[in-house]
This record gives structure tokens, C-alpha cells and sequence, in this order.
């Protein structure tokens, strides 16, 4: 019986899963932001491309 009181005690897996699921969600984060910012830096590169784009005779 004590085996089993110190397992339900222990919370060290509990910890080792909330920074596993800390790192997760920051790691989310990062890729939808960086994302983002490549799509809006494709499309301001492409604008200034179309731009400085001039005919030449």
C-alpha cells in the first residue's frame, strides 16, 4: 500500500507534461507567426517587384 501512496503522490510526470504542453503551445505560436510573416513578406516583395517592373524599349 505505501507503493501506491507515493505514486499518487509524486508529481514530477505531472510537471515533465506541463512544460511539454508549455513548449507545445509556444512552439504553435512561432509557426503561426512566422507564417504570417512570410506570407505578408511575399506579398509586400511581390508588390515592390511590380512596381520597379518597368517596360524597357
Amino acid at each position: 500500500m505505501n507503493i501506491f501512496a507515493r505514486f499518487a503522490q509524486d508529481e514530477s510526470g505531472a510537471t515533465a507534461i506541463e512544460y511539454g504542453l508549455i513548449a507545445a503551445l509556444i512552439s504553435v505560436g512561432i509557426i503561426l507567426a512566422a507564417t504570417t510573416l512570410g506570407t505578408n513578406l511575399g506579398t509586400l516583395f511581390n508588390d515592390i517587384a511590380g512596381q520597379l517592373d518597368v517596360d524597357v524599349p
